[in-house]
């Protein structure tokens, strides 16, 4: 199998940018499931009802004055040029970062949303550079090469914060496997550890699975959300 590098494949979607920008480029793909990993972020009681009571009495001062907590903080992988997630987790209360290896994808997305701060990069090279409360890799890492899967997934969960949630898109096949296809124009790279893979390496990671979903159902894409401890 002939992998390819994600520098090349950034190059590829600096070609294909014209298939996010049409008009009929259905905006709420993956929306509803960021909209479930963000109400798990937001939700301290299901874990530590103590926890929560004290945040909520922090949130005012000894004369009833709002006190601003600190930001919660999201990052996107692979953002491409929607600004369909940054958007939604802004209205959520993120101060919200993208990543995307694809120059064309980071130009654009800068465009469209200039108060977010846009990192071009490939994940398995970049140096995160904090931790975040929540983590969103949709339709993207599974670019990666098969052997980088598990130390890039390693890396995301290191940079969540406690209780951090990382919300993602894989190919939900029975076991590990990659290929190669032209779907989109340009040649471009697919791997997956399957969905037993992945579930067994969070579980190793010492994080708790929160939700898997085959959403396309009879096709295999698939999207798990995962929490840190």
């Amino acid at each position: 199998m002939q992998v390819i590098k994600p520098e090349q494949i950034g190059k590829a979607y600096d070609q294909i940018t014209h298939l996010w920008q049409k008009a009929e480029f259905n905006r709420n793909n993956g929306i509803e499931a960021h909209e479930r990993a963000i109400k798990i972020v937001r939700s301290p009681a299901v874990e530590n009802p103590a926890k929560a009571q004290v945040e909520s009495e922090a949130e005012t001062g000894s004369e009833g004055e709002a006190i601003n907590k600190s930001v919660s903080k999201a990052l996107d992988i692979g953002c491409g040029c929607t600004g369909r997630f940054a958007d939604l987790l802004q209205s959520g209360g993120f101060q919200v970062s993208g990543l995307d290896v694809s120059a064309e994808m980071i130009k654009l997305a800068q465009e469209r949303n200039p108060d977010v701060t846009f990192i071009e990069g490939d994940i398995c090279e970049v140096a995160l550079p904090e931790r975040y409360d929540l983590i969103t890799a949709w339709d993207s890492i599974w670019h990666l090469p098969l052997d980088q899967q598990k130390p890039v997934l390693s890396k995301i969960v290191d940079h969540l914060n406690p209780g951090g949630v990382f919300i993602f898109s894989f190919g939900g096949t029975a076991e590990a496997s990659d290929h190669v296809d032209d779907f989109m124009g340009p040649e471009v790279y697919y791997s997956t550890l399957g969905t037993e893979g992945f579930i067994a390496l969070f579980l190793e990671l010492g994080c708790r699975i929160r939700h898997l979903e085959y959403d396309q159902y009879p096709e295999l894409h698939t999207y798990l959300i995962i929490q840190k401890p």
